[in-house]
């Protein structure tokens, strides 16, 4: 009995040995023939040389917020904005030039056609309705020229901006060569050319269309001065004598010499030669006060024109000899001022001063003063 006691022992203990040696092979080795504890079965690799294709991360690189060349463009951009908005204002009041014109020029010739329809009618000399009339056309035509002083002024003004945005686009090519810029920088250069480049171009349009106005207004107002001028002869006779000569003085063209013939209202010149041989064209005698004289000497004077636009003039005073020496000096002075009064009349009426020469003679043939006009 004690002997079947002790080997049963030594089973029991030989057993519990046993289950300790392999719990620990198994804890210590963690997986067997691909088992894992705790796990399901996973596949092996095979057995060939695979290289596990990891790319490494790409380095940070510091992306700047600005560069000297993005500052320039964006400077240069703020010029273009401030040079456009001249130019916008530039535009308006170039608008607004243009309907004070139209405006003025719609009152001059209103006044104008006025006078014109009184005088063809007939009227009393120097009628006070058409001499106020005359002197608010001579108003209107003033507001007209002082336009044309601004339109000057805002051509200086502009070609001022011409010089700005010469500088923009230069500065904007000098730009391109500066290092240091990113690809968005020179794109913003790029733009910027091509705004800088349009603007010029509206410049270039606004000084053409301020010239064409300035050199239209000016013809304009000379021609209508001297309309006025004339016109004012007419007023001051209360009847129409035409336009002013010297639009006659600047047709084309020559033409044969006109004759010696009289013309209508004036004295006879036929028997009137001078020791030239030339024949006076018109001859006027001052032998009474308030000589009318202003539409037959135009008359005369235009169909000269008409005939030879180069043509000028002599204006000779002719005074009497006969009663002694000082009737025949107070006589020559008299013609004298006949003579200037007549040279008046003609400038008044738009012949150039520098187609008329002044000069005095006597004679013992005329019983009055008179004033002689020759063709040159």
């Amino acid at each position: 009995m004690p002997v079947f006691l002790a080997a049963h022992s030594f089973r029991k203990v030989a057993l519990s040995l046993l289950s300790v040696v392999l719990l620990t092979a198994v804890s210590g080795c963690g997986s067997v023939d691909g088992f894992s504890a705790g796990s399901a079965p996973v596949a092996s690799a095979p057995s060939s040389n695979r290289v596990s294709a990891v790319l490494p991360l790409a380095p940070t690189v510091a992306v700047p917020t600005s560069t000297p060349v993005g500052e320039k463009a964006a400077q240069l951009r703020v010029d273009l904005g401030r040079l456009a908005a001249r130019l916008d204002e530039r535009q308006s009041l170039l608008t607004a030039i243009r309907s004070g014109n139209m405006e003025n020029g719609q009152l001059y010739y209103a006044l104008v056609a006025a006078m014109n329809a009184r005088l063809q009618v007939g009227t009393t000399p120097g009628n006070p309705i058409v001499t106020q009339q005359w002197d608010q056309a001579q108003t209107t035509l003033d507001r007209l020229n002082e336009d044309v002083g601004r339109l000057n002024k805002l051509s200086s003004a502009v070609s001022k901006d011409a010089g700005d945005a010469s500088y923009i686009v230069d500065a904007t090519r000098a730009a391109f060569g500066i290092s240091g810029a990113l690809d968005e920088d020179h794109q913003a250069l790029a733009r910027l050319l091509d705004d800088s480049n349009r603007a010029q171009v509206a410049i270039d349009r606004l000084l053409s269309d301020i010239s064409d106005d300035v050199a239209r207004q000016s013809t304009y107002i000379a021609n209508e001065r001297r309309n006025l001028t004339a016109l004012s002869v007419a007023v001051k006779n209360g009847q129409p004598i035409g336009g002013a000569l010297s639009g006659r003085v600047q047709q084309a063209g020559l033409g044969a010499a006109p004759s010696a013939a009289t013309p209508s209202g004036l004295s006879n010149a036929a028997g009137v030669v001078r020791p030239d041989g030339r024949r006076p064209l018109v001859v006027i005698r001052f032998d009474r006060p308030n000589v009318v004289y202003e539409q037959a000497l135009y008359n005369a004077v235009s169909q000269a024109l008409e005939r030879r636009p180069d043509v000028s003039f002599d204006l000779v005073a002719v005074s009497p000899t006969r009663g002694g020496a000082g009737p025949a000096a107070l006589a020559a002075n008299q013609a004298r001022r006949s003579a200037e009064q007549v040279m008046r009349s003609l400038t008044d009426m738009g012949l150039p001063p520098n187609r008329l020469a002044l000069s005095s003679a006597n004679s013992q043939t005329v019983d009055a003063n008179e004033v002689q006009l020759f063709i040159r």
